[in-house]
């Protein structure tokens, strides 16, 4: 047993309180442990992604207990892939951060941002439902803090809107989590698998329900019409580098979606057959649908970006709504490139309101550094709105390709098409208002001039793109990746067979199911 993979969990744990209590009145010390701790999770996380990508399995059982009755941590293709494109999110999160001067506008930011990043590493390592309910929690709570870090009252009132949802979804998840375990006697996902497929249709309807309950808390932390009301508030509020790392967060739900509907309540699985079809797809539709609208009818920079979020979020949906291996690679792909443009637009937004009164797509005086910001601006619309040459092009073709074969392939065809067209006038104009009309509104002679952004800022949101110009360049072998992780989660009995240690044997259900 490797001990390797529980350190992306570990690390950020003793750091954050390492930093609260040795280092909360000396920000220069919490900068250089929090910058130390985020380069060691990303080489822990690309040689943990280097052992999976042969397909590899590897199993940490906490406390040497064996499942289904100990705490597990799984890594395979996708968990660890998750993990390095979260690690590398957060270093260049964290480099803005810095560089902007946000982590000095309140206290604790560092400490909340390593909590938040151990409980997003446990989130996409776990191999047990429950534990995945308890790092959503600790993900959760740091990111309250990060909320309504440097404080005000709109920024108050977002985080109490951003509390009550995912307050409701947690409630949901316990009921869950009840019925699952009332009705199988496990939570450990390899022994859910094999529980579940033994379940007869006369005694399934417990299972049926907790099935759609689960995938209505995973459809709020996605932000899936109609559970997506809490994000383009939230988002749009929230300090900009948090704002950045929660990009990850709705990949959280993606990835759980994933992970819990291909291993426990798979296609193959007739008791719950065609269950996260009946709905999921639509919904993935409308979403994508409005989150572009909402991006033409914003009337603000920071709300335009959190709904072109949703809107990114409802293309990986439909990717995942089709639960086929090509549709899956598609939205795998789809969903590293969303992660890195939304995290970009996030941060580029912030340094546009460094020099104006306010983000209202309004023409006002140019600001400070506008050349490159507006050119950084210009690299990140043609990513999220899926022009080419950029990456964003190429996961749109690959969805539109996994879903030739799919009774919808015209509605999302058209869907997809005219979304995409609709964020790219949505985002002309605001690039428009912003930088070109902005040459012809004269500076008042008393108005202060507002210094650029910071030299940290600009390499923190460069090297976002950077990784987005690596993302097209190298897609090649990340589809194949891809693909190839989707082919592991489709065929998952070396999953179940390392996790359970029982080859060719899974174990019984509970007496009388």
């Amino acid at each position: 047993m490797t001990h390797w993979i529980i350190l992306p969990v570990i690390l950020p744990a003793i750091l954050a309180p390492f930093i609260v209590l040795a280092a909360r009145y000396h920000i220069g010390i919490q900068r250089v442990f929090s910058i130390a701790g985020v380069l060691a999770l990303i080489v822990v996380a690309a040689g943990l992604a280097w052992q999976a990508s042969d397909g590899t399995i590897t199993l940490y059982q906490l406390g040497d207990w064996a499942a289904p009755f100990g705490i597990v941590l799984v890594a395979d293709r996708l968990s660890t892939m998750m993990v390095l494109l979260t690690s590398v999110l957060g270093l260049f999160v964290l480099l803005y951060a810095i560089g902007s001067g946000w982590d000095d506008r309140g206290r604790h930011f560092h400490a909340l941002f390593q909590f938040q990043l151990m409980g997003i590493m446990g989130a996409f390592l776990t191999g047990d439902l429950f534990n995945l309910f308890v790092f959503f929690e600790v993900l959760l709570i740091a990111s309250y803090g990060l909320m309504i870090h440097a404080g005000g009252n709109v920024r108050l009132r977002a985080g109490v809107q951003y509390v009550l949802f995912n307050l409701l979804g947690s409630t949901l998840f316990l009921f869950a989590l009840g019925a699952i375990y009332a009705e199988t006697g496990t939570l450990n996902m390899a022994d859910l698998a094999g529980r579940v497929s033994l379940i007869s249709e006369d005694a399934s309807v417990g299972i049926r329900i907790a099935s759609v309950m689960l995938l209505m808390v995973f459809a709020i932390k996605a932000a899936v019409v109609p559970l997506h009301f809490w994000l383009p508030s939230s988002y749009a509020e929230a300090p900009a580098p948090v704002a950045a790392l929660f990009a990850i967060m709705t990949k959280v739900g993606a990835y759980a979606i994933i992970r819990v509907y291909t291993l426990v309540f798979g296609p193959d699985v007739a008791v719950t057959e065609g269950l996260h079809g009946l709905w999921l797809l639509p919904a993935a539709l409308v979403s994508l649908a409005i989150g572009m609208v909402g991006v033409l009818a914003a009337r603000k920079l920071d709300r335009l970006v959190a709904f072109s979020v949703i809107g990114s979020m409802g293309m990986v949906m439909v990717a995942i709504s089709m639960f086929t291996a090509d549709s899956i690679a598609a939205a795998l792909y789809y969903m590293v490139h969303s992660t890195l443009a939304a995290a970009a637009l996030f941060l580029i937004s912030d340094m546009v309101r460094a020099g104006r009164l306010n983000l209202n797509l309004t023409a006002m005086p140019i600001i400070s550094g506008a050349a490159l910001t507006s050119a950084l601006f210009f690299a990140a619309a043609i990513a999220m709105t899926g022009l080419p040459p950029l990456s964003g092009f190429i996961g749109k073709l690959l969805i539109l390709d996994a879903a030739l074969d799919t009774p919808l392939a015209t509605w999302i065809w058209v869907i997809i098409l005219c979304s995409s067209l609709i964020s790219i006038v949505g985002f002309a104009r605001a690039g428009s208002t912003l930088f070109w009309k902005a040459k012809s509104v004269p500076i008042p002679e008393d108005r202060l001039i507002e210094p650029a952004p910071a030299v940290l800022s600009y390499v923190a949101v460069s090297g976002l793109l950077a990784l987005l110009v690596a993302h097209t360049v190298l897609a090649g072998p990340i589809y194949a990746y891809t693909q190839a992780t989707s082919a592991q989660l489709f065929a998952p009995a070396p999953y179940l067979e390392k996790v359970l240690e029982t080859p060719g044997k899974l174990s019984k259900p509970k007496e009388g199911q």
